[in-house]
């Protein structure tokens, strides 16, 4: 293995090795200060992350608002006290050492509000601002704004080239790299495009050298490109090191430093990552976001796809094709399916989903009547994380999407604090990478070994 050379990122030499950036309250400032002592960049989350009173202690995330629109704000106050509690954590830990970048998501709700009020309170703290999950045109502005450098998230050299044309040609000093993310490999939400099969991963080499082309066409070429998704042994990319049609190239890790001793997730979802195998690992899009996500296979997924499986077109009157009546409810009022799916839906009756629930696209899914009141009170119950939920119909600027709320997706927001705050991972949205199942074939992980971050940093300098 190549010796690793290091690179000037966010105004300082550092490795190039990077911890990705995990929401909600998983890259806090423990792991993120951790991994910049260890001479990298070490990137928290300022996604709904934790905050603590004065005596230490968790401040939980309780909502006292009566609409929507309240709660919104009262998520945005938490976000930004949050994200300054863990950069403080992360700059006492990192004790001069390496960089320290904070995460966030340009689709979650208040993301411009939040990052600016983040920023103006950790002013000397942080070093850059990585953001995906859109297209995060206004970062560059805000960025520049506050001194620190920007690194946007992309899936394609396409996606760069519409962000540097529209804004980011504006700001190109404080441009510190641009981060490729595997659409196939990456844990979290994945940036596949409509042009993409999502079944059909293809090799990230040439789509980054498409990147580097482009970069070094507009005078980017000394701007490093970070390759992120799938990334687990480094020798797999030594033959990117000093290659000219990628480099300067840097390396982020999202999901092996979930298994360290200073990452703060339960020992449940840590012990869980070391059992998975090859393809326990899943891209679904039932994500209230709309885009495609990769998490673990397990009964809160498999819910949700068993919940999508029953589901019929259905019509409130007869029609040509849908003429079978069918009551449902206390009052036997009818609804019209397809010959075709009649026997479906009352099998599905039958089994006990006997509450029908219309979805923005003119099929009803069938579920028990405890899953309908658990859908409808987190419908309700929404304080707007996202700029726009098709869970909850939520649009942070109208209040609403003007669609029907989908009931086949799911709070976002309640499951991902459920899971980070201890809750049985089974049951919960478990956002992992592709290559997640070799933490069980790893010798580095055998007999349960769980690195420090300083360890696991070490390890992948070598190569493994």
């Amino acid at each position: 293995m190549k010796a690793l050379k290091p690179l000037v990122m966010s105004g300082k030499e550092v490795l190039p090795l990077i911890e990705g950036g995990k929401g909600i309250a998983v890259s806090t400032g423990k792991s993120s200060g951790a991994w910049a002592a260890a001479g990298g960049i070490g990137t928290f989350s300022a996604v709904n992350a934790d905050s603590y009173d004065e005596n230490g202690n968790l401040v939980p995330v309780e909502y006292a608002g009566k609409t929507r629109g309240e709660r919104h704000q009262e998520l945005i106050a938490y976000g930004i006290r949050g994200g300054i509690a863990q950069a403080q954590i992360a700059h006492e830990m990192r004790g001069g050492e390496g960089r320290l970048h904070m995460n966030v998501l340009w689709e979650m709700g208040g993301a411009e509000e939040i990052l600016r009020g983040v920023l103006e309170g950790t002013k000397g703290l942080v070093h850059g601002v990585t953001c995906g999950a859109g297209m995060p045109y206004k970062v560059s502005q805000i960025a520049a704004q506050y001194g620190v450098h920007y690194y946007p998230i992309v899936s394609s050299a396409r996606a760069f080239r519409a962000l540097w044309l529209r804004s980011y040609k504006n700001t190109p000093e404080w441009l510190g790299g641009v981060v490729y993310e595997d659409p196939w490999r990456a844990g979290g939400h994945n940036g596949l495009s409509n042009s993409e099969d999502p079944l059909v991963p293809e090799d990230p080499f040439p789509r980054v050298a498409a990147l580097r082309e482009y970069m070094n066409s507009v005078g980017l070429n000394e701007v490093p490109i970070i390759m992120a998704g799938g990334v687990w042994f480094l020798r797999d990319y030594e033959d990117w090191l000093d290659n000219p049609e990628v480099a300067p190239v840097a390396f982020q890790f999202g999901t092996r430093p979930l298994l360290t001793k200073e990452s703060e997730i339960s020992e449940e979802w840590k012990n869980r990552l070391l059992t998975l195998q090859d393809g326990d690992v899943s891209l679904h899009k039932f994500s209230p976001t709309g885009f495609y996500s990769s998490a673990v296979r397990n009964d809160f997924l498999e819910d949700l796809h068993q919940r999508s499986d029953r589901q019929v077109r259905y019509s409130r009157t007869a029609e040509a094709d849908l003429h079978v009546g069918i009551p449902l409810g206390r009052r036997g009022r009818p609804i019209y399916v397809r010959e075709d799916d009649a026997d479906k839906v009352r099998a599905w009756l039958d089994a006990g989903y006997t509450e029908g629930m219309p979805t923005p696209d003119e099929t009803m899914v069938f579920v028990t009547p405890d899953s309908a009141l658990t859908i409808k009170k987190d419908q309700i119950d929404c304080m707007g994380c996202l700029s726009q939920c098709q869970f909850s119909n939520w649009e942070q600027h109208s209040g609403t999407t003007g669609k029907r709320a989908d009931p086949r997706s799911f709070c976002i927001q309640k499951t991902l604090q459920n899971i980070a705050h201890g809750a049985m991972v089974e049951n919960e949205l478990m956002f992992a990478g592709h290559n997640a199942y070799k933490f069980g074939e790893d010798p580095f992980y055998a007999n349960g070994f769980v690195p420090t971050v300083k360890q696991l940093v070490d390890r992948i300098a070598t190569g493994d």
